[in-house]
């Protein structure tokens, strides 16, 4: 009986400690544990110019196959032709547009569409040949050649002429594009000229005589206390409501790319050639640390976006779609 007895109890040991064993090397429950994310596919529009460069570092993660979704991003010339019909169709989820067209959109489309960050603020400069134009006030009884009369350019400068009491001291002559009076203002032309980057580095690289006399961006922010809004990225509302972890992870990837380009100029600039962003590495370098790119979200976003809008509105309301946003415009996720 002994002995049967404590071969009982050396089994019950051994089993004990096997179990022990077990319990200190067997895997935890994973029942609780986050689901590993799955890529979306999502189709983006940007534009070659200033509002594409903070996509750049995004496109080339994409195509490295780094990326954290399945993008495929299509480089736009053209906004009104090329994204505004894929925007109001859905065939875009997200795209890179300027500012008020994003309104435009969402009274097009009965609030379809939100805007989820700010990516561009002002990039419009005058450019004078000589030294006598240092403020607004400088530009009394003198004439100013600009372009995109009938649409936020001419707003930004009509706003600005108005504050500076020069309403009626400044004769403003309109070129038809951007090509048009860059091409004059680089062959001696013109003395004064008002125009967007990157077209005010490809003028001043061609002609050594013109010099960057005002920004914009500083006079509007000096007359508002507020930041002028170019571009920004809106996404499809219905597609953010369904796949927000998506949209989160496209807003993480997309500031890193835009704070890539902030602080890594001279890759962004080649990325920016091989993506056709902007034509040449060397003007996209000379050209990104005054094209004002930024990634502004939340409150601060709603606040200068809608102080922008209000002043394209009261130009002419139709600029932004006949009306202003509601609320449910500014993406708060």
């Amino acid at each position: 009986m002994k002995k049967t007895l404590s071969i009982f109890l050396a089994i019950v040991m051994l089993l004990s400690l096997a179990a022990c064993g077990k319990s200190a090397t067997e895997t935890p429950s994973t029942s609780n544990a986050p689901a590993e994310y799955k890529a979306v596919d999502i189709n983006v529009a940007t534009l070659a110019g200033p509002t594409g460069v903070g996509m750049a570092k995004l496109m080339d993660m994409q195509k490295n196959g780094q990326a954290a979704n399945n993008y495929n991003i299509t480089l736009c010339s053209d906004p009104a032709t090329e994204v505004v019909p894929s925007v109001v169709s859905g065939n875009f989820q997200i795209a890179s547009v300027p500012v008020n067209l994003a309104s435009a959109l969402y009274n097009k489309t009965n609030g379809g569409v939100q805007i989820l960050a700010v990516n561009t603020a002002g990039v419009l400069y005058i450019l004078e040949n000589g030294n006598e134009i240092n403020s607004f006030a400088d530009l009394a009884g003198k004439t100013l050649y600009a372009t995109g009369q009938g649409s936020t350019p001419e707003y930004i400068l009509n706003y600005l002429l108005e504050k500076n009491g020069l309403t009626d001291k400044v004769t403003v002559e309109y070129e038809a594009s951007h090509d048009e009076l860059a091409a004059k203002a680089a062959a001696g032309k013109v003395k004064i000229a008002m125009l967007p980057e990157p077209k005010v580095t490809a003028t001043l690289m061609q002609n050594k005589d013109m010099r960057r006399a005002i920004d914009l961006t500083k006079e509007f922010e000096s007359a508002t206390n507020l930041t002028l809004i170019q571009g920004c990225v809106i996404a499809n509302k219905d597609f953010c409501e369904k796949n927000p972890e998506a949209v989160k992870k496209f807003l993480e990837e997309y500031k890193a790319s835009i704070d890539f380009a902030v602080n890594n100029v001279d890759e962004a600039a080649a990325l920016c050639e091989t993506y056709s962003i902007i034509p040449k590495a060397a003007m996209a370098k000379k050209a990104i640390p005054n094209c004002n790119i930024v990634y502004i979200t939340g409150e601060e976003m709603k606040k200068s976006v809608s102080a922008n809008l209000q002043i394209f509105f009261d130009a002419d309301p139709k600029s932004i779609g006949g009306k202003m946003p509601a609320d449910d415009f500014y993406y708060a996720k």
